[in-house]
């Protein structure tokens, strides 16, 4: 609350503003780091939601499906293929079954070994693909029922793949997490050494402030307005061209990957203009701590 109120009078005193000089060259610099920050945490932003959409989609496409193996002698296949379909039929917790055909597994294996692969002529397994209910199957009973009705069947509930999967997802949003806070520090570090090289360059003025009466507090409050303001401005400029790149990334298609997804959906819009008071919140304090920290020094 007391930061809260510090920015009120920041933007109603007039007077601070006039001890520090316009033009300044640190400023300026801080415009611009301001705006490749706020640029940069766009895309972390970005990253940090992909990567939770992703993690997300996964685990529920992998979580939803299993795949039954069917490995058996050549005059057994078949038989153990129909008893498959027919323990699915009859086992809770699984809404649909359906053999993968030759067609489809050839399909799985071109990327491998081309599109000419003799599917017909290899002694590959039967494949049987299952869709789970919201409630889900029992995987031990229905793999004790396998082993009694089909030997050859092994089930596979995509836990070894699914969990990896999930794993890397969730840590690329830690990544993203990490990258905006560290974001956020090299702003404030920049900042702070403009702010100190500032007021360093003006140890005069203030020496003559002083000498007319004015407090640290009053000093500090101009310098804290001017660097502020200026964050302000670059953090809003960095938003809307971080906001426009993350537009024109190309949308999410079926073949695209993990980097076509690499955006905003709906209301996720608005989620970078938050940056812009965040950016304000932190040269506020950066400034205002090395403010006092350099007039304490100044004598």
């Amino acid at each position: 609350m007391q930061v809260i109120r510090d920015i009120h009078k920041l933007a109603g005193d007039p007077r601070v503003g006039r001890i520090v000089p316009r033009n300044d060259f640190t400023a300026r610099l801080t415009v611009f780091t301001s705006a490749a920050m706020a640029f940069l945490a766009v895309f972390a932003l970005a990253l940090t939601l992909a990567s939770g959409r992703l993690a997300e989609r996964w685990s529920d496409a992998l979580a939803r499906t299993a795949t039954i193996r069917i490995s058996a002698p050549a005059g057994q296949v078949e038989a153990q293929t129909q008893a498959v379909l027919d323990v699915l039929k009859t086992t809770p917790g699984v809404a649909s079954s359906r053999l993968i055909s030759d067609e489809e597994q050839r399909d799985l294996l071109a990327p491998w070994f081309g599109p000419d692969l003799p599917v017909e002529t290899l002694p590959l397994p039967r494949l049987v693909e299952l869709t789970e209910t919201g409630e889900g199957f029992d995987a031990a009973a229905l793999r004790l029922r396998l082993a009694g009705e089909a030997p050859g069947a092994v089930l596979d509930d995509h836990a070894r793949w699914r969990r990896p999967l999930v794993q890397a997802a969730d840590r690329m949003r830690l990544l993203g997490v990490l990258s905006a806070a560290l974001i956020g520090a090299a702003m404030a570090a920049m900042i702070a050494l403009s702010a100190q090289a500032a007021l360093s360059a003006n140890a005069r003025v203030i020496e003559v402030l002083r000498l007319i009466g004015a407090e640290d507090t009053f000093i500090a409050r101009a310098f804290v307005r001017r660097f502020t303001r200026r964050a302000i401005e670059g953090a809003a400029l960095g938003t809307l061209a971080g906001i426009g790149a993350v537009a024109l990334m190309p949308g999410t298609d079926g073949a695209g990957g993990f980097l076509t997804g690499l955006g905003f959906n709906g209301v996720e819009w608005l989620l970078p203009l938050g940056l812009v008071p965040f950016a304000a919140m932190v040269a506020f304090l950066a400034t205002r701590w090395t403010a006092m920290r350099v007039l304490r020094g100044i004598t």
